[in-house]
């Protein structure tokens, strides 16, 4: 059995500003994870990831708010884009371009 790719599409919010969302499910969990999904989710702003929920092997669930790495609690792949959405509209919210 291999890989399924569940999700992978690529959004623009405004103006140098986008997310990508890439979601597995493998065969086996990752190391690291106590699930079946490898993920990556991400908000660039201008040319910058500002923010990124990912897992890789060994080191597990987490995510990044600018360089700042974090563990983050997995439960399900609905609230994992739950969370997602909701830090994507604070930080926008907070980051009004005026061009």
């Amino acid at each position: 059995m291999t890989a399924t790719l569940l999700v992978r599409r690529r959004e623009r919010l405004r103006p140098g500003t986008f997310t990508e969302i890439v979601i597995w499910r493998l065969p086996r969990r990752l190391p690291g994870s106590e699930h079946r999904y490898k993920y990556r989710l991400a908000l660039v702003d201008l040319g910058l990831c500002v923010l990124r929920y990912d897992n890789e092997a060994g080191k597990g669930d987490h995510r990044h708010r600018g360089t700042v790495e974090a563990p983050y609690r997995f439960t399900t792949i609905e609230a994992l884009l739950e969370d997602f959405d909701a830090e994507t509209g604070r930080w926008l919210d907070g980051h009004n371009h005026h061009r």
